[in-house]
């Protein structure tokens, strides 16, 4: 039984001796103390104050007399005013310790067969480039979010969905056709991605330049007459009619191309430390939304307009109409999302589905929520849209291939580059002689450091605020960053280490006192908030819940190795308590970091 659990049974059971409550262990709320008062642990007394008819101060005193004489749980009391501050025992606290350690996988609640199933969507990258900044925060705050839910005893379902028909895939296409001569991705010697939005770019290029000519030609058209003389634009659109009727050459560089699109993507994934479970192609489901939307005609639930476009009538809900299928009878966006959405409560018993996408979106899943409820789904709304807001980079920090757009291959690289950089520097300063090329073993580490500090800087920040990522600030050694925290978990590892080598033991006593500092109660009452902060971070979807936990518990340690000595610690029994509490607290710095989808280097 857990320590808070022990002591809000205790205060129920005090408060029915002295007052004839029938108050459950649930209903006590218990806060850990202000820093200014003495206590590790307050109850607030004034919900009792009528069952008491004494005054907040008298009411806090006599619990606290009656609670000290009932249990050997508290040390002793105070009260200031109307708050009953408990101090616990020590040997409360080593037997909390002690519970804390010998719990496996301590803090996370282990799923069941019939835990509730969660379907979370992340990354949805378009097949015509590379993933780029926006989806680096997209892909990071989706997996941490799976791994939260995991823990907190959820089934979860990784899923992504890829977009990989439509007019801005034909573009690359038509462009490497009439300007790649034939390159690859193995002859040219870039990642399939890369290669395929260089297309896109020299499309848009070619494109822009042709309107320059038009317009030069014809100086009194407008815009929309510009672009309607644009052929190139023509052909792109020609090759998505031939696309959807099946043409064999268009399907076959279609799939070509893709391939080696998905080859990059994979790499690009692999090394952010992310995956899926299942992967949803919108050339897959575009026609089950379509079918939909026409069932949804012919039942009149839409409308088709005097052009043929069909569209859904949402202005009783206090939004606008919606276009579902296009005059020429093509999709839009929100058909393929609905078909995508019934394909997966085929495939999976979903209970909730959350989807990871940008606020920008926050309307367009207002609508599929109705939509699916229109098309009599009954899961329509209940879906939840994890809106998440934009990440930049200060000018000029990294350079980007499209000149625009930051890809994440390239800020991964920089990131590794600057960890590096910032290790050999250090390391010349205290006079180490390195050698001109790094080793393997820095190159590893300085990309575990370099991918744990951007990962860190962007799950630390309130996933629905806009955020500016400036990565000379997030490999800091100091401060609220990843590689900070990587450096004390190495520093208690190597601490162990030397535990081992010196034949000094990590555990706790059986019997007998010890007499604890304040700061170990404090790293114990730390260790014990860990399973609450694992379920707040997911009820609230939050990963920075976890990120700013796993930072103040970093810091509670290293003020205890400041203010304690460990291996020189000439009481046996203390020195292997304080091992013991180093080790348990490199554990949950390594859990907690693990839902972030952090690696923790054990050497820096």
């Amino acid at each position: 039984m857990s320590l808070y659990r022990q002591l809000s049974e205790a205060i129920a059971s005090t408060l029915h001796t002295l007052y004839g409550l029938t108050t459950t262990a649930d209903e006590i709320t218990l806060t850990a103390t202000r820093p200014e008062f003495e206590g590790h642990m307050t109850l607030v007394v004034f919900p009792y104050l009528k069952a008491s008819h004494k005054s907040p101060q008298e009411t806090a005193e006599t619990i606290g007399a009656k609670l000290q004489e009932q249990t050997d749980l508290i040390a002793s009391y105070g009260v200031v005013k109307g708050f009953l501050n408990l101090t616990l025992t020590d040997t409360v606290w080593i037997s909390a310790l002690r519970e804390i350690a010998e719990t496996p996988h301590y803090g996370h609640i282990t799923p069941t067969a019939q835990s509730p199933l969660v379907m979370i969507e992340y990354s949805s990258p378009n097949t015509n480039k590379p993933l780029h900044l926006g989806h680096v925060r997209n892909n990071l705050l989706g997996y941490s979010l799976a791994q939260i839910l995991e823990a907190s005893g959820h089934r979860v379902v990784k899923t992504n969905i890829v977009n990989d028909r439509g007019v801005h895939i034909c573009k690359s296409m038509l462009a490497w056709l009439r300007w790649g001569n034939g390159e690859t991705p193995e002859s040219s010697g870039k990642k399939g991605d890369h290669l395929i939005g260089d297309y896109y770019v020299r499309f848009d290029k070619e494109y822009r330049a042709e309107l320059a000519q038009i317009r030069a030609a014809h100086p009194d058209w407008s815009d929309e007459e510009v672009e309607a003389k644009s052929q190139l634009m023509a052909d792109a659109r020609q090759m998505l009619r031939q696309w959807e009727q099946g043409d064999p050459e268009v399907r076959a560089l279609w799939r070509q191309m893709n391939e080696w699109v998905y080859k990059g993507f994979d790499e690009t994934y692999s090394r952010m430390g992310v995956s899926f479970d299942k992967i949803y192609y919108e050339s897959d489901t575009y026609l089950v939304g379509r079918e939909e939307v026409l069932r949804g005609l012919k039942e009149g639930l839409f409308e088709r307009h005097e052009d043929g476009s069909v569209w859904a009538d949402f202005e009783a809900e206090g939004l606008d109409k919606k276009i579902l299928l296009r005059s020429d009878g093509t999709s839009v966006y929100i058909t393929q999302d609905i078909g995508t959405a019934k394909l997966r409560y085929q495939d999976f018993p979903i209970d909730q589905m959350v989807y990871v996408v940008g606020n920008e979106q926050e309307y367009h899943f207002q609508v599929l929520s109705l939509l699916l409820d229109r098309l009599g789904y009954k899961w329509g709304k209940s879906l939840t849209h994890f809106s998440y807001g934009m990440v930049e980079l200060p000018n000029g920090k990294m350079k980007s291939r499209e000149g625009t757009v930051v890809d994440a291959d390239d800020l991964m690289d920089a990131m590794r580059d600057t960890a590096l950089e910032v290790a050999r520097t250090a390391q010349q300063a205290k006079g180490v002689e390195l050698a001109a090329e790094p080793t393997a073993e820095e190159l590893r580490t300085a990309e575990m450091v370099g991918l744990g500090a951007l990962k860190y800087f962007i799950l630390k920040v309130d996933p629905r605020k806009n955020m500016m990522f400036n990565p000379e600030e997030s490999i800091d050694f100091n401060g609220n960053t990843g590689p900070f925290i990587q450096y004390t978990y190495a520093r208690i590892c190597s601490l162990l280490q030397k535990a081992d080598e010196m034949g000094y033991k990590h555990q706790l006593p059986e019997g007998g006192a010890l007499a604890l500092s304040s700061y170990e109660t404090a790293l114990v009452q730390q260790l014990l908030d860990y399973p609450t902060v694992v379920q707040e971070a997911a009820e609230s979807y939050s990963p920075a819940r976890i990120a700013n936990y796993t930072y103040d518990l970093v810091k509670g340690y290293n003020q205890f190795y400041h203010e304690c000595s460990v291996l020189r610690e000439e009481d046996e029994a203390l020195r292997s308590m304080r091992l013991q509490l180093s080790k348990t607290v490199a554990e949950t710095i390594h859990s907690a970091m693990g839902l972030l989808g952090i690696a923790l280097p054990e050497r820096m």
